[in-house]
């Protein structure tokens, strides 16, 4: 399947097969896959920005919602960690569904990773500049005066391309410098998280909390939501709040055992995750109920930050470690998130599907430095505009990212169930991780790509910004998209190599190759 390392330049070095493009083999470990995958999930960040919408459509099954947002996920991972193991290239979702799709499918796989991450990039950046200036506020004793300056589009554009410029920094320098940033910045999100948690709940026990509210087993029973449509969009926010452990999988031609530590990491990843969510969810649903008071999580004047608001009367002085928390999770995040669309536009440029130029690695540092600053500048550029044209863009930026998850995540788990179609049934093993779960995954997100599609073509639908009558979450899913299938066809004419099958085409399954042999 692996080729030897070839010194040749990309557009001579591949011919349909597997092969190195230069990264640094063995850089990162279990333990670092798994720490930079928690992350570029960022669970401080996601979970303070979806908690309150989330109970805003389920109410106390907020741990419902999550655990059945992490099914999917679960089972994705399941397909992402075996087509991993049979093909462990750098361009995951792009590489496995021109393998088993063909190049066309294959290219537009790789294009809603980019796209995805793109647009979360953007998100991170001004979560981030948000965050920085509610820290200062705080530490200074000014209610909402230094805040309220991250609302000044030219100040918070600004601070933000400071901050996109500091993450493209430490993503372009080695995978180790990456992993010592994220051992500290993830490690004190974490247990920030968790001594709110704990504390949350020694309110409880003690009758300080809000609205105590006793811990029922009907908050982990998604029949109880009473409502599809509350569902489905649950499950949409609950989608996104994981998004993000497949960066793991992008390292891979850079990770000990490449075959075998990447998709273990990733299972790690979202299992540790979940656990976290879970225990912040039920502490603060136990603390301030899920009612439209001051403090409570149903009020829509504080559902868009849950997490500063109810700092101070859970934590007190330490309010700050919360805002801090929120702060250096969305700034890891933004670094470490943009690992994963160098690493494909990498191999996109590898394999001749983009311009030369994106298979260029860094001689120094061994990563894909020009796909490294495309990405950032595309993900600035994009913030920039939206932010002087919508108020809401960050909601709704969010939503249609939901789309892209789904479209991405979706189209490589199906791709797993055809790659290995030859051997499902050779084991039970065989048939329950190439076949049963990918294919239910993948099921499950195509059909909340489908009624999230059409749901958010209602212009109430986010932030209820709309263009001519249609919601701008519509507009800016079908834009993204269309806009990579107009690059694909321009490339198909000034490339057409890739598109012919020649650089990386289809391959036959597993026990197809073993019989012919």
């Amino acid at each position: 399947m692996t080729a030897a390392p070839d010194t040749r330049t990309p557009a001579t070095a591949v011919t349909g097969t597997i092969s190195k493009k230069g990264l640094n083999p063995g850089a990162v470990g279990m333990i670092g896959a798994v720490v930079i995958g928690i992350s570029t999930i960022a669970p401080a960040y996601t979970l303070t920005a979806s908690l309150g919408p989330t109970v805003s459509e389920v109410g106390f099954q907020v741990p419902a919602i999550i655990l059945a947002g992490f099914i999917p996920m679960l089972l994705v991972a399941f397909g992402y960690r075996e087509l991993n193991r049979a093909i462990p290239d750098s361009g995951t979702s792009f590489t496995w569904a021109t393998r088993a799709f063909g190049p066309w499918i294959g290219w537009m796989a790789g294009w809603g990773l980019v796209a995805a991450t793109v647009l979360v990039l953007s998100n991170l950046a001004g979560i981030a500049v948000e965050f920085l200036f509610l820290l200062i506020d705080q530490l200074a004793g000014s209610p909402g005066t230094i805040a309220e300056l991250a609302f000044n589009p030219f100040i918070n554009v600004a601070v933000c391309l400071l901050f996109m410029l500091g993450a493209t920094w430490v993503s372009y320098r080695d995978l180790q410098t990456t992993q010592k940033l994220q051992y500290f910045l993830v490690g004190f999100q974490v247990v920030v998280l968790v001594i709110f948690s704990i504390a949350a709940l020694v309110h409880v026990s003690n009758g300080t909390a809000f609205d105590a509210s006793a811990v029922d087993l009907s908050w982990f029973n998604p029949l109880a939501v009473g409502s599809v449509g509350a569902v489905v969009a649950g499950l949409s926010l609950s989608i996104f709040i994981f998004w993000g452990w497949d960066v793991v999988l992008t390292m891979n031609e850079e990770t000990k055992n490449p075959e075998k530590t990447p998709g273990r990491a990733a299972t790690v990843t979202v299992l540790i995750v979940v656990a976290l969510y879970l225990l912040i969810s039920i502490s603060l649903l136990a603390f301030a109920g899920v009612g439209e008071g001051e403090l409570g999580l149903g009020n829509p004047d504080i559902q868009a930050n849950v997490f500063f608001y109810l700092s101070g009367p859970i934590l007190g002085p330490l309010a700050f470690l919360v805002s801090l928390a929120v702060l250096t999770s969305s700034a890891s995040s933004l670094q470490s998130t943009a690992v994963g669309p160098a690493r494909t536009l990498l191999a996109m440029g590898h394999y001749g599907a983009l311009p030369q130029r994106f298979a260029r690695v860094s001689p120094r540092f061994f990563t894909p430095g020009y796909a490294t600053v495309v990405s950032a500048v595309v993900a600035s550029v994009f913030y920039a505009v939206m932010r002087f044209a919508s108020e809401n863009v960050l909601w709704d930026t969010i939503t249609a990212l939901g789309m892209m998850i789904c479209f991405y995540y979706g189209l490589t788990a199906f791709a797993c169930v055809w790659y290995f179609r030859k051997q499902w049934f050779d084991s039970a093993r065989s048939f329950l991780f190439t076949f049963l779960f990918p294919l239910v995954g993948g099921a499950i997100l195509a059909v909340l790509f489908v009624i999230t599609l059409v749901d958010s073509m209602d212009p109430d639908y986010g932030s209820g910004s709309n263009i001519g009558g249609v919601g701008l979450v519509f507009l800016l899913g079908v834009a993204v998209i269309l806009v990579g299938v107009v690059i694909m066809i321009w490339q198909s004419i000034k490339r057409p190599a890739f598109f012919r099958g020649e650089t990386l085409g289809l391959e036959a399954p597993p026990s197809l190759r073993r019989a012919r042999r």
